[in-house]
């Protein structure tokens, strides 16, 4: 299923995900603005891909992101879909993690996509058209140890975008929450600890998540669970929240 709109933006560019999503985006002929602050990086996802135009941007700068979306559309034309997918997970028991790395991750994670979504979604619904993608994670519906920040961060991310969805409903614009399970990309070399559980759990490939964004989008279907996994985990989260936590207490020794 093809992208049909003209301009994307995507944030998180520089690797993993956004790299990718960037690339297949191109390669279909779509125009994509990849921000980062990862300058080494956006080169390297821009290399042989005419298509990519790359903007060095901190997501976490309110007052640069507007300046910025401005900048694109003066250069690319209106953007037709944003995919908000930077993020950090630095892992670790939350009294072991400095209380400025939670606020960071916050800070990323969240306050990014929210600055990216309040300088692009106003357009997109006085236009009319166009598709806001935000990446979550299942870790932003199923808590655990050693991901309590990036819990949070993810958590807030789902709010955010399920209350969007439900405000601007009718107004032409299509919108995804992304909640797959562990991918596998760059980000999951940040993940020093984690739950035993997850040992045994393979990763699963980002073609199948960007697959699974646009399955949903033709759908009008707001969570993306890219897989079987993800899905049962979220069932699970809200009819056993207890069973889940009593199952990690076991395996964590804690």
């Amino acid at each position: 299923m093809a992208f049909r709109g003209e301009v994307v933006l995507i944030t998180g560019g520089g690797s993993g995900m956004g790299r990718l999503a960037a690339r297949r985006l191109a390669a279909g002929g779509t125009r994509v603005a990849a921000l980062d602050v990862n300058e080494e990086g956006l080169r390297e996802t821009a290399r042989d891909h005419d298509g990519i135009h790359t903007y060095a941007l901190d997501v976490t700068d309110e007052r640069a992101v507007p300046e910025t979306v401005q900048q694109i559309e003066s250069g690319l034309g209106p953007i037709d879909r944003v995919m908000n997918a930077a993020a950090i997970m630095p892992t670790g028991l939350l009294l072991d993690q400095d209380a400025r790395l939670i606020n960071r991750i916050m800070e990323i994670n969240y306050a990014g996509t929210v600055n990216v979504t309040m300088a692009t979604l106003p357009g997109m619904v006085e236009r009319g058209r166009g598709d806001l993608v935000n990446f979550a994670s299942i870790a932003g519906w199923l808590p655990s140890m050693h991901f309590g920040a990036y819990n949070a961060s993810k958590f807030a991310v789902v709010a955010f975008t399920e209350v969007l969805y439900h405000e601007n409903r009718g107004k032409g614009v299509r919108f995804a929450c992304v909640c797959p399970p562990p991918v596998a990309t760059p980000l999951l070399d940040q993940a020093k600890s984690q739950p035993k559980v997850l040992d045994e759990l393979a990763p699963i490939p980002p073609e199948k998540v960007l697959d699974a964004i646009e399955r949903c989008l033709e759908k009008g279907k707001l969570m993306v669970y890219p897989d079987r996994v993800s899905a049962l985990s979220q069932r699970l989260r809200r009819f056993f929240p207890n069973l889940l936590w009593r199952a990690s207490h076991r395996t964590e020794g804690i």
